[in-house]
């Protein structure tokens, strides 16, 4: 008798071992586990009393409560906090998206004078570190504060700027390479339509670019939203933003560990939400400007 076909059929040549299947299953799956472990501690202390948090760890909690997400509005003004960090952060990713998209579509469509020089200087500001420029940025906010009464140090306005000064650069650099990719034919198509080259750019490009734009949004958002460096020293107490506002939870006699996780959790919503809702075009604006 003719023994029937082996169940699975062959294996293709180009499969992978077992060996390499099982490895990578406990490789990601450690992988997934200290990434989320943090995550279960925050949520857990989150919601402990802070007798509980103070003393020792206990992985699964006895004592549940919800008091903390309740408190952490009232031991600081974590309301004004959030709306600082959310016009700070907005302006700063619409400002750094409407330059970037106009800086980009010149250096990708025309050719001038310097061109190169201006894509290296943009892109060698991203190899010194932030803290180089905080006294700079100190000293002329002061300065013009002095000599035009244009109040930069402790404003919104200020710290818009600076966030500008990060994220701007990389969102010119990446522009520029999703537009090398959106073929010229397109922009030429409408210009034989009748559109100019701001019609061409707004009706054309932009529409075929929306993935790289959305990712120059996330990443300048991303930035400012958690950036704590500058916030800490360019703002006061009426401008303080979300990063900075976390340390009012600490005080001289205690530290209120519970509400501390609680507001971290708070603050993390909007990027978390964000990230997940945007993440398909995060990741084609990542990839796609790469490969012409």
């Amino acid at each position: 008798m003719s023994s029937g076909p082996r169940r699975g059929g062959p294996r293709s040549p180009l499969a992978p071992p077992p060996s390499f299947r099982w490895t990578r299953r406990v490789v990601l799956t450690f992988l997934t586990v200290f990434a989320l472990l943090p995550v279960y501690v925050m949520i857990s202390s989150s919601l402990k009393p802070l007798q509980d948090v103070s003393g020792a760890f206990r992985w699964i909690p006895t004592d549940l409560t919800i008091r903390p997400y309740f408190d952490i509005w009232d031991t600081v003004p974590l309301a004004r906090y959030f709306v600082n960090s959310l016009i700070v952060a907005g302006s700063a990713t619409v400002l750094s998206v409407v330059i970037a998209v106009f800086s980009a579509y010149a250096v990708s469509r025309y050719r001038f004078r310097g061109k190169r020089v201006f894509t290296i200087t943009v892109l060698s500001t991203q190899m010194f570190p932030g803290i180089l420029f905080l006294l700079p940025l100190f000293l002329i906010f002061v300065n013009i504060g002095n000599t035009t009464g244009i109040a930069l140090y402790g404003s919104r306005g200020g710290l818009i700027l600076t966030y500008l000064t990060f994220s701007l650069p990389f969102s010119i650099w990446m522009l520029i390479g999703y537009f090398d990719s959106i073929p010229r034919d397109l922009d030429e198509a409408a210009m034989v339509d009748g559109c100019g080259a701001f019609g061409a750019l707004f009706r054309v490009v932009v529409p075929a670019a929306t993935p790289g734009i959305v990712a120059v949004c996330v990443y300048a958002f991303m930035t400012a939203w958690g950036e704590v460096l500058f916030a800490s020293v360019m703002t006061n107490d009426t401008t303080r933003t979300l990063a900075v506002g976390l340390q009012g939870y600490a005080t001289q006699n205690d530290v209120y560990w519970n509400q501390v996780m609680a507001a971290s959790l708070v603050v993390s919503v909007p990027v978390v939400a964000g990230f997940l809702l945007l993440q398909r075009y995060l990741v084609a604006g990542l990839t796609a400007g790469a490969v012409k």
